[in-house]
C-alpha cells in the first residue's frame, strides 16, 4: 500500500499573510491535492513577543479567501508546550543534548573573538562534557551536533546539497526559561502529525541540515524536503513592502480575484508548457516538483493584473455582482443593508467587464449606472455639450419619449434617423449622449449603455444635459 501523502503549511502569526507564505501554502495544497494527501495547517506562535490572535485570525482569513482548505488543524505550538519539554527531555537522558550554563555575554565576546581571527561563529562546545550543574545559573539546552562526517539534504527541487557537520551548530533547543527554540517544535511537530513532505521556502535550507540530525537522534525516517526558489521583486532583491503590497488580504482590497492571485502565485517558480491560465483542477491534476524551477521567481504586478483583468472577462456577471458588492458599498454607491436588483446590476457588469481590470475599477466604473446624478468631465462636457448637440439630443429625447419599445434595436434605428437627417455622423449624436449618461467620453456602446439606464433614468439625463447647455 502506498504511502500517505502529509504535508504542512506553518506560519508563525507575527504578521499577515504574504506572497510569499502564500505560495508555500499554495504549493503544500496542490501537493496535497495532486497525491490525494493530507494537508495540515499548524500556527507557530512560540515566539509570544511578536506572535499575536489578530494575526492568527488574518492568516486563517487569506487561507480561506484563497481557497486553500486544509484537512487537519490549525493546530497551536504553544498548546504543545509539555510535549516539547518531553522529547528534549529523552535527548538529554540519551547524552544527545546537554545543559549549557553560558551567559549571553560570555557568547557575545566569543563571537567577536572568533569574527575577530576570521574563525566560523559557533558555540564552542565548553559545556559539551560538563558533569555538575552551576548553582544558581539557569541553564539552556543545546543539541549535541555531530562534530565530523556530512549531512546530506536530497531536495526534490535543489538536488543533492551536502553540509560539513564541523560547521554546524550545537543549537539551543530549550531556552533557559524552558521555552522551545524553533528547530526542535519543528521536528517534533512533522514528526508527531507523520508528516511525510517539507515543502517551505529555501531560506530554511540552513536549517534544514540541523533539523535532520534532530530526527536522526529521535530514531525517525527524515521526510523529503522541498525548498522553494526566493520571490523578488524587479530589482532582484527579496520581495518587500517597498515593491508594493505583500499582504494577501491587500489583494482584496485591490479588487482582486483569490483565482487570479492563486493562478500568479502558482507561476512563481512553477510552470507547465508555455499555459498561463489554468483552472484550480488543472493546477491540482499537473502539478509536480519536476516542473518548480530552481531560480528565483521575479514578482511582476502589471502581470498579476493582467491576469486579473482575463479572470473578471471571463466571470459569470451573477458571480461579479457578489464579488462587487463590498466595493460598491466602500465606494457609497449602495448602504450596507441595501436590496439591489441582482439580474439588473447582472446586466450593467456584463457591459463593462470586458473594460475593468479589478473590482474597484468595476464598482467605479458601475458609477454613473446606479448613482441618480452624473459626475461631469469638465473638457467632456465642454466639448459636447454646447449648441451643436442641443438640437439633436433634444430630437433624440423626444423620439425616445415616443418609443413603444426601449430597446436596442430601437435605439439605434432612431440614432440613425436622427443624424441622416441632419446629415452628420453617428458620432456627432452619440458623444454627447455619452457624455449626457456617464458624464465622460469613454464607455461601453451607447446603445448598451441606453438599454442598461432604461427609458426614465435616460430621459432625465437628457433633459438635464440640455438644461445646462441653456443655461451656459
Amino acid at each position: 500500500m502506498a504511502e500517505e501523502i502529509r504535508v504542512r503549511f506553518a506560519p508563525s502569526p507575527t504578521g499577515f499573510l504574504h506572497i510569499g507564505g502564500a505560495r508555500t501554502a499554495l504549493f503544500n495544497w496542490l501537493y496535497a491535492r495532486n497525491t490525494k494527501g493530507v494537508f495540515i495547517l499548524r500556527i507557530e506562535d512560540t515566539d509570544r513577543t511578536r506572535s499575536t490572535d489578530e494575526y492568527i485570525d488574518a492568516i486563517i482569513e487569506g487561507m480561506n479567501w484563497l481557497g486553500l482548505d486544509w484537512d487537519e488543524g490549525p493546530f497551536r505550538q504553544t498548546d504543545r508546550f509539555d510535549v516539547y519539554r518531553s522529547y528534549a527531555d529523552k535527548l538529554l537522558k540519551e547524552g544527545k543534548a546537554y545543559h549549557c550554563y553560558c551567559s549571553a555575554e560570555e557568547l557575545e565576546a566569543r563571537r567577536k573573538e572568533a569574527m575577530a581571527i576570521g574563525k566560523p561563529v559557533k558555540y564552542n562546545g565548553r559545556c559539551r562534557d560538563m558533569k555538575e550543574p552551576v548553582p544558581g545559573v539557569a541553564p539552556v539546552v543545546r543539541f549535541r551536533m555531530p562534530q565530523q562526517g556530512r549531512t546530506v539534504v536530497d531536495d526534490l527541487i535543489r538536488g543533492h546539497v551536502v553540509f560539513e557537520n564541523e560547521q554546524l551548530d550545537d543549537l539551543i533547543i530549550l531556552r533557559s526559561d524552558g521555552t522551545p527554540t524553533y528547530n526542535l517544535t519543528v521536528v517534533v511537530d512533522d514528526i508527531d502529525m507523520r508528516i511525510t513532505h517539507i515543502i517551505r521556502g529555501d531560506d530554511h535550507l540552513n536549517n534544514t541540515p540541523k533539523q535532520i540530525q534532530i530526527y536522526q537522534a529521535f530514531g525517525y525516517s527524515v521526510p523529503r524536503f522541498a525548498h522553494l526558489p526566493m520571490i523578488l521583486g524587479a530589482d532582484k532583491t527579496r520581495l518587500s513592502k517597498r515593491h508594493g503590497a505583500t499582504s494577501v488580504m491587500a489583494y482584496y482590497e485591490m479588487g482582486y480575484l483569490p483565482e487570479a492571485l492563486v493562478n500568479y502565485l502558482v507561476r512563481l517558480g512553477w510552470s507547465y508548457g508555455d499555459q498561463e491560465i489554468f483552472t484550480r483542477d488543472e493546477l491540482s491534476r499537473r502539478f509536480s516538483f519536476e516542473h518548480v524551477g530552481k531560480a528565483a521567481a521575479v514578482f511582476n504586478p502589471e502581470k498579476l493584473l493582467w491576469l486579473n483583468s482575463q479572470y473578471i472577462m471571463s466571470a459569470s456577471p451573477e458571480r461579479l455582482v457578489e464579488l462587487v458588492r463590498p466595493f460598491l458599498i466602500k465606494e457609497h454607491l449602495i448602504s450596507e443593508d441595501q436590496a439591489l436588483d441582482t439580474t439588473w446590476l447582472a446586466k450593467a457588469i456584463h457591459t463593462l467587464q470586458e473594460r475593468a481590470r479589478t473590482l474597484v475599477e468595476l464598482a467605479a466604473s458601475l458609477r454613473y449606472y446606479i448613482s441618480e446624478d452624473v459626475v461631469f468631465n469638465d473638457k467632456a462636457r465642454e466639448k459636447f455639450l454646447n449648441e451643436k448637440s442641443r438640437e439633436l439630443l433634444m430630437e433624440l429625447k423626444e423620439g425616445i419619449s415616443s418609443l413603444s419599445e426601449f430597446s436596442m434595436s430601437e435605439l439605434e434605428s432612431l440614432f440613425k434617423s436622427i443624424v441622416e437627417k441632419h446629415g452628420v455622423k453617428l458620432g456627432a449624436l452619440a458623444q454627447p449622449v455619452r457624455v449626457a449618461m456617464t458624464g465622460g467620453t469613454e464607455s461601453p456602446g451607447i446603445y448598451e449603455v441606453l438599454d442598461v439606464l432604461g427609458k426614465e433614468k435616460a430621459l432625465r439625463r437628457l433633459e438635464k444635459a440640455i438644461k445646462m447647455i441653456g443655461d451656459v
